[in-house]
């Protein structure tokens, strides 16, 4: 086993159990020093108290997911731990390219998908150990231009959602909950003319032709993929 791998401590922050282990036994067998912070008993998990335990570790590497439970979210960790020297490799069950994007910009080396076959997995730990690039650099300018291009489309739609008047977002939100015309009218006690005539405002004001396409619009800028728009930073 050479010297180098029982020197290289790879920490592993990962809420899915069966994964982790998976990872852990892996790079164990391969000779690698493993470092799993285990989760508190007593205090509320934060980004803050994860990232303590992680540098607490000194980790050479960091195989990070982005949804770790708990309301906390894998992309604030990137920075800090990059800045302090860790190699940060996203491990993510999402395929979002805009998503990698943003790890990327906040220091990542790369992303790799959780279907990732382990072989790969582990050669790319050794590529980093060996100082060796682990993602072409146009690869990464895609990512990133995918992520700031998402980034842009989103503030374009909270635009067009902030035009809306009161009433056409409560009729907005009736039509995500999946209600039709004629029940909105009921709710709010008023013909299904006006009803239409103010459908037919949301479409035009959000640039969209159904109102299927509206709702998708709410929904995503409403609750955006996280591994998207974590980051508000361009």
């Amino acid at each position: 086993m050479p010297a180098s791998r029982r020197l290289t401590r790879i920490t592993i922050v990962e809420d899915h159990t069966l994964f982790a282990e998976a990872l852990d036994v892996a790079l164990t067998l391969q000779g690698y020093d493993v470092h799993r912070p285990a989760p508190s008993e007593h205090a509320r998990p934060s980004h803050e108290r994860l990232l303590a335990e992680i540098l607490r570790s000194r980790p050479r590497i960091l195989l990070l997911d982005l949804h770790l439970g708990h309301g906390l979210h894998g992309v604030p960790l990137i920075r800090p731990c990059s800045e302090a020297g860790v190699a940060v490799v996203v491990v993510t069950g999402s395929l979002n390219p805009g998503g990698w994007g943003e790890c990327l910009l906040h220091g990542a080396l790369t992303v790799l998908p959780k279907s990732t076959p382990l072989n790969s997995i582990l050669a790319t730990i050794r590529r980093i150990r060996e100082g060796r690039t682990v993602l072409p650099r146009e690869e990464r300018a895609r990512l990133v231009d995918e992520f700031r291009t998402q980034q842009q489309q989103q503030a374009e739609s909270r635009a067009r959602l902030a035009s809306l008047t009161a009433r056409e977002r409560e009729i907005l939100a009736q039509m995500m909950e999946g209600r039709q015309v004629r029940q909105i009218a009921q709710d709010f006690v008023v013909s299904e003319a006006t009803v239409r005539t103010q459908v037919k405002s949301i479409l035009a004001k959000l640039g969209v032709s159904s109102q299927l396409a509206a709702v998708g619009m709410a929904l995503r800028t409403r609750t955006p993929d996280a591994d998207t728009h974590y980051s508000r930073e361009g």
